[in-house]
């Protein structure tokens, strides 16, 4: 029998995870005190970050969607080589990516800062993605279930946003600084929301297995969550443009959007956690409390993004350490949590192995420690932030003056993040093992 090629876009998710958290680390630390490890610096230490954990987010998605088709919905890959192809794809291009941020060789924009010949390839893989993964449930036409319409809608939309991220190239774009700026932020807002659609349609079916219980994708809160959702990914950036000069409907528009996809997460998660019986909770326990830590983060998260999008507010907070924190909450306290309890399930799924004992407990001390020192990292970012933006716009400081002020914040900041790393470290190491173990048995 070969080997789920799922479970191989899993292991590589957790090493991106990692290698992601270790830079994003070593980031932090060079942020705060000038001259830390100079010999990869920050400038190329950020990106690489940044694509690292970008390709966590896609990659541990995309596993859990090539798994879960054939084993848990009837639906066989129309192309195992064609997700073969995908991965190698995916791997080579990384390669070249991380290489080209070590030799300095950059040129891109935000999210994708490496040269842009590279987003060939990329955008290729996609494709093959997009036709394999339609081929597939397209077998299956009907009532689908509300996590199918999210990953259907998640692979389109990311096509279409990625191709709108490089309208920069074309000189009609790239020549007007303004409409760029525009469709840059637009494009880049759309994107988080179509990956979003990915991560959330996979914590409906993991919740959904958990609880042994079908009505909870097929409900018609789901589907109003999911119609909210689809209209904040195609509307819910103009947040992102406050600053820009558009329309004052396009705020408001996107003001009265960004509210809402969320919050109705949130209530489906809270219905779904009270629901389930000791005996599921006990059985399913490491996959549960990572989801139940998502609902947390997400009430947390929705209150930053509700400040946020007041224009007033708005622009204390635009371009502080306010908006790393609400990307950072959602990347780590709202999508990473999601995605390691399908990471999780998977796992233990495939191998048949139950983490117990000191594993188990390995796990436990790795999720307390990632989400209260997640607290602590946001927490400081927020007054790093509200510190910065009230200092620039009331006190007109010059900006040495206000990093000054705020370095206490940023010190604790950075430390904080070094024990996220150490949580997620302890988090992922023994499904790390145990995905190592299954790989290397014969067929």
């Amino acid at each position: 029998m070969k080997k789920e090629i799922g479970v191989v876009f899993i292991f590589l998710s957790i090493t991106a995870l990692l290698a992601g958290s270790f830079f994003g680390c070593i980031s932090a630390f060079q942020f705060v005190f000038p001259g830390f490890f100079d010999l990869l610096p920050f400038f190329k230490n950020r990106p690489i970050h940044v694509s690292f954990t970008v390709s966590w987010i896609f990659l541990s998605a995309i596993g859990g969607i090539y798994y879960y088709l054939p084993k848990y919905c009837g639906l066989p890959l129309f192309s195992r080589k064609m997700a073969v192809v995908h991965i190698w794809m995916f791997i080579i291009t990384g390669f070249l990516i991380i290489s080209s941020y070590l030799f300095g060789k950059f040129g891109g924009r935000e999210y994708w800062e490496f040269p842009p010949i590279l987003a060939i390839p990329i955008f290729v893989s996609w494709v093959i993605f997009t036709f394999n993964f339609f081929k597939t449930v397209l077998k299956k036409v009907g009532q689908w279930p509300v996590y199918m319409w999210m990953w259907s809608t998640g692979v389109c939309f990311f096509l279409m946003t990625f191709t709108e991220s490089y309208l920069w190239v074309l000189p009609h774009f790239r020549n007007n600084i303004i409409l760029e700026l525009t469709v840059q932020w637009k494009a880049g807002g759309s994107l988080v929301g179509s990956w979003n659609m990915l991560v959330y349609g996979t914590a409906l079916f993991v919740m959904e297995r958990i609880k042994g219980d079908q009505s909870l994708s097929r409900s018609n809160l789901a589907f109003w969550m999911y119609l909210l959702g689809l209209t904040n990914l195609m509307f819910g950036w103009a947040h992102h443009i406050y600053n820009v000069p558009t329309a004052p409907w396009i705020r408001y528009l996107s003001y009265v959007i960004s509210m809402s996809e969320l919050l109705i997460l949130s209530k489906i998660i809270w219905n779904w956690r009270k629901s389930l019986e000791q005996a599921k909770k006990d059985f399913y326990f490491l996959p549960f409390r990572f989801l139940v830590a998502s609902d947390i983060w997400i009430f947390l998260n929705i209150v930053l993004a509700i400040l946020i999008s007041i224009p007033a507010v708005n622009a204390y907070t635009h371009g502080t350490h306010i908006t790393v924190a609400h990307s950072m909450g959602s990347a780590i306290g709202i999508n990473t949590m999601i995605l390691l309890a399908s990471v999780l399930f998977i796992i233990t799924d495939v191998t048949k192995f139950e983490f117990a004992g000191t594993q188990k407990t390995i796990i436990r001390i790795g999720f307390w420690l990632t989400n209260i020192s997640l607290l602590v990292f946001l927490t400081f970012l927020v007054i790093a932030g509200a510190e910065k933006g009230k200092l620039i716009v009331e006190n007109k400081l010059v900006f040495q003056e206000i990093m000054q002020q705020i370095d206490p914040y940023l010190v604790s900041f950075a430390w904080s993040g070094l024990f996220i790393f150490i949580g997620l470290l302890m988090t992922t190491i023994p499904p790390l093992l145990a995905i190592i173990q299954y790989l290397k048995k014969k067929d």
